[in-house]
């Protein structure tokens, strides 16, 4: 193992953060009702994510608040024992490319590989008194309240513990570890938002499928830092999310057995809740501040029971918030692009590299460097994606050739607007969303965008010829002008194939993002402008990231793309029910003013 760094709880890792300088204490009084919140979101857009905060002084009780502790690129790679997550990579690569030995140097040469691997799973600890049970509540000593459990964002329906590991069973005993968001109801019920495609959601219709009236759950908060990173992992349905955080952390996660539910819990857990679901109840849950950065609409979830409350002595409570990215959970999400690379490349070999950027909130965008031998082969990976496990979930798929780094974003634009076939180049077709997709006309399920930006190899299409760059901007720009209706406009890039330009509206009727794009069109002489994206007169079309923010999450492509004599328009803005979209179209995340101003009063005072 490459790492440099093992730890056996979170404490642990807390000391490492505190000596490395990355932790900040913050000792001044706050409340875990949207201040936290407000703090923690500021230093997570700090340039580089900011550092941990540990809250030792939270209303409502003694338990401080760890939060952020993953939310920088050095941060999460010391919670997986290195200085770089790559070099997990490269440990996962080996393994699943090791070769047949074929002499006896090879497989002698073999063995110290296939010992370590004997080493993962985990195993139940033989403490008498296991850290998490260090204190043990139950019956009318149960009081979910008495945690420190945030409320996220002012239109949130209540409090919702963010970070749990969930630990469920199926009905032949395969372990599954998620982390579904759990709202608090009252003192011993929670909301159990385990989406549909998920393996918690499997196990309980699994549960439900035989017959069975409950089904047992744990939740864990606050383990060692990999074991909660596996909890987060894409794993593959049936293998075991602790037999990846017993790889990372180069040994076995320690389990004990719960005190009222007949499953296992990761012995260094800071806190533990025991209980059961009932398979037939259900109750509205949401809405909750989600990581699109939009809110998550309510709906029926189960219901989680709890039967105990265990915890060490003086217990942390782990949690962390989502917003519009950067946040915490976007570090999270790199680092599983980077460890499940290996995996995705052994089944589609002609991956080079990919990325998904912050922007598309990592189920809207792919980007993927491909190396091509034969027509077609970009489309065709593009389906093997879209039919792989989360992947499943991408919106949007954007194949590049394999000399162009996918993290690269200018070079990525460029080639994608030298190289994209309006006409003929863009891959529309149906599939699963995330659940958390707002932009459908159905949920879980609407179109997807596959864009091919390779070099075409001999019997593929040469696309466009023509090229308009540099052309005169003057018409476009004087059409932008003087409508009323933009607000302002930004074209990224004038020296490519295909120049972009981005409107902000005040949009106030139906299809007016159309309208608006072909009054420009239509009085652009010079055909200066061949791809136009709309968005929302809030935005700033100067501001990039946002922009494409709102692509790739406001964007159903069938509906919402449209050509126009060899033009490309797209409708970024919120949709009304009159352009198609019947669901209810949820508000973006933003905090109170009150409570922006109460923390610019006590922001001297945080040492920040």
């Amino acid at each position: 193992m490459s790492g440099r760094f093992n730890f056996d709880s979170l404490r642990d890792f807390i000391s490492h953060l505190e000596m490395a300088g990355e932790l900040v204490r913050i000792k001044e009084r706050v409340s875990p009702s949207l201040q936290i919140t407000e703090i923690t979101d500021r230093v997570s857009k700090s340039p580089g994510g900011g550092k941990a905060l540990l809250f030792e002084n939270v209303d409502g009780g003694e338990i401080p608040v760890l939060i952020n502790a993953f939310g920088s690129v050095k941060r999460m790679a010391m919670a997986l024992g290195t200085d770089d997550v790559n070099h997990i990579a490269d440990d996962i690569d080996r393994l699943i490319n090791i070769k047949a030995p074929g002499s006896l140097s090879d497989k002698l040469a073999l063995f110290p590989t296939l010992f370590r691997m004997t080493r993962f799973p985990p195993k139940m600890t033989n403490e008498k008194t296991p850290p998490c049970q260090e204190i043990i509540h139950t019956g009318d000593d149960i009081d979910l309240l008495k945690l420190p459990v945030l409320k996220c964002w002012p239109q949130d329906a209540g409090r919702f513990i963010t970070l749990p590991l969930v630990i469920t069973k199926s009905t032949a005993g395969v372990r599954n570890v998620g982390v579904y968001r759990m709202q608090v109801f009252n003192g011993r019920t929670t909301g159990m938002h385990w989406h549909i495609h998920k393996d918690g959601a499997s196990n309980f219709d699994d549960h439900a499928r035989v017959g069975h009236e409950r089904m047992e759950v744990a939740v864990a908060i606050g383990c060692d830092p990999a074991t909660v990173f596996a909890g987060t992992a894409p794993m593959p349905p049936g293998l075991d999310e602790l037999l990846l955080a017993g790889f990372i952390r180069n040994r076995p996660v320690k389990l004990a057995k719960c005190a009222t539910v007949d499953l296992e819990v990761p012995s260094c857990s800071e806190i533990v809740l025991e209980g059961y679901v009932n398979i037939g109840e259900r109750r509205i849950e949401g809405p909750f501040g989600d990581h699109t950065g939009y809110y998550s609409l309510a709906g029926d979830y189960p219901v989680f029971h709890v039967t105990a409350i265990t915890h060490r002595k003086n217990p942390i409570y782990l949690t962390t918030i989502v917003g519009k990215p950067p946040m915490e959970d976007c570090y999270m999400g790199k680092a599983t692009e980077r460890i499940f690379l290996p995996l995705i490349k052994a089944v589609n070999p002609e991956i080079v590299d990919y990325d998904l950027p912050w922007e598309g909130v990592f189920h809207n965008c792919v980007i993927v460097s491909v190396r091509k031998r034969y027509p077609a082969q970009a489309q065709k990976l593009m389906s093997a994606l879209w039919g792989t496990g989360q992947m499943s979930f991408a919106k949007m798929i954007l194949a590049v050739d394999e000399h162009v780094r996918p993290d690269d974003y200018r070079a990525v634009a460029r080639e994608l607007l030298n190289r994209v076939d309006i006409n003929d180049g863009l891959v529309i077709t149906q599939g699963v969303l995330d659940v958390l997709d707002h932009s459908s006309p159905k949920a879980l399920h609407g179109s997807k965008l596959g864009i091919d930006a390779t070099l075409p190899l001999q019997g593929e299409s040469k696309g466009e010829s023509e090229s308009w760059a540099g052309r005169s901007l003057d018409s476009f720009q004087s059409a932008c002008s003087n409508d009323d209706s933009i607000v302002a406009h930004d074209i990224p890039f004038t020296d490519v194939n295909s120049p972009l330009a981005i409107l902000s509206i005040d949009k106030k009727e139906p299809f007016e993002a159309f309208e608006i794009s072909r009054r420009v069109i239509d009085m652009d002489a010079s055909g200066a402008v061949r791809i136009i994206l709309v968005v929302d007169k809030d935005i700033d079309p100067s501001d990039y990231s946002v922009s494409l923010w709102k692509f790739f999450n406001n964007v159903d492509p069938a509906r919402d793309l449209r050509r126009e004599n060899g033009r490309l328009i797209i409708d970024a803005t919120k949709k009304m029910k009159q352009e198609g979209h019947p669901r209810q179209w949820p508000d973006e995340l933003d905090m109170d003013d009150s409570v922006i101003k109460k923390v610019n009063e006590i922001w001297p005072r945080l040492g920040l």
